[in-house]
């Protein structure tokens, strides 16, 4: 096999080198600027095949091929360096242009959280009532067995006294519990202030209740307490329709007798029913499921305080009359916003405050 000896006059070599520089100078990113170096100076190269073959050059001629492959390969990578830097810079400054943010534009740097339904509806109630120039009482959530049944007119044999009803603190003996109503704290605003009284008393309250879809252990109540000279049953119904109509717009409400160790006379309050106001009471083609076609949902209970309440703090009952009524924000809720299961209220997914949180504002 014959082999070929390569050109190494230096016409051909320079010839080499201007290839591989105008390589360098076509290429327009730095993979095309590796692909030519390779091609160009790489070891399968045109000029390294040249380097390769001064070894069989006679001596004499030896030193000049070398100092002129030397010379043309120092060329070439001069060449490739700075065509690299160009290069680099470019790509540089177009992956910096790709990825520039305006700091000018509003973004959201982190997802926002929500007050949640419960929180953000009772501060609503609160405000309700601090418009009509009523004050926000609160009270301990451990209370007094006294507090929360005795100076409410529940006897010893009450049934919400039992333990399957009622939270105890160990021991018994004590006499301690976890609030099951917000009624205490109307019981300590009797005995620490002064009368009259306008306040609204909202709060967690607990029970042993099962956990499911109508029932969680642990909820929240709003009450309202008037203690003043003259108080009748119109004020009453009038504060209610008032609230009743900034939670739900123009719903009518209604009384109707009930009863309550603590009220006397007692009294449930009822809701139109939002969905069929009423039409489907006696329709069988238009049957409602929210209020089972009576037109009315219950909403809370109310009444004008006991005089037993009222002797119990001290209050005189020949002077002085009161309303209460009381209601629960998570029924309150579901009224408003249609949120069928309380456990979703619970459970603390940021997805259900911000579904709700627009209707509760």
């Amino acid at each position: 096999m014959t082999t070929t000896t390569p050109d190494l006059s230096e016409n051909a070599i320079n010839a080499l080198v201007s290839q591989g520089l105008a390589a360098f100078t076509n290429a327009v990113n730095l993979a095309e600027l590796k692909a030519a170096r390779i091609a160009h100076s790489g070891d399968k190269s045109a000029l390294a095949v040249a380097n390769r073959a001064i070894a069989e050059l006679p001596g004499a001629e030896r030193k000049a091929a070398g100092q002129l492959i030397g010379s043309a390969r120092t060329r070439l990578n001069q060449a490739f360096t700075a065509r690299e830097a160009e290069l680099s810079e470019v790509e540089l400054a177009l992956k910096l242009a790709s990825e520039g943010v305006d700091v000018t534009l509003p973004v959201a740097l982190a997802p926002h959280g929500e007050p949640h339904p419960i929180t953000a509806l009772m501060e609503d109630l609160g405000d309700v009532f601090i418009a009509m120039g009523w004050e926000i009482a609160e009270g301990p959530e451990l209370e007094a067995e006294w507090m929360n049944f005795d100076a409410l007119n529940m006897g010893p044999h009450h049934p919400a006294r039992a333990t399957s009803d009622t939270l105890f603190i160990d021991p018994i003996e004590n006499h301690l519990v976890m609030r099951t109503h917000t009624s205490p704290v109307q019981i300590r605003t009797m005995l620490s202030r002064p009368l009259p009284i306008y306040v609204v008393c909202p709060g967690t309250t607990y029970r042993a209740d099962e956990f499911d879809a109508t029932h969680v252990p642990v909820f929240h109540q709003l009450e309202g307490l008037v203690v003043d000279k003259g108080i009748t049953l119109g004020h009453l119904k009038g504060t209610l329709d008032h609230l009743a109509k900034v939670m739900f717009g123009g719903v009518r409400t209604r009384i109707r007798p009930s009863y309550f160790p603590f009220t006397e006379p007692s009294a449930e309050i009822d809701l139109e029913c939002f969905v069929c106001r009423g039409d489907s009471v006696g329709n069988p083609d238009t049957f409602c499921r929210t209020c089972g076609s009576e037109g009315w949902i219950e909403w809370g209970g109310c009444g004008i305080v006991n005089p037993r309440v009222l002797t119990a703090c001290g209050i005189d009952t020949a002077v002085y009359s009161g309303f209460a009524f009381g209601m629960g924000v998570e029924r309150t809720l579901m009224f408003r916003n249609g949120a069928s299961d309380m456990r979703d209220m619970v459970e603390g997914d940021i997805r259900f405050s911000r579904a709700l949180i627009g209707g509760a504002r």
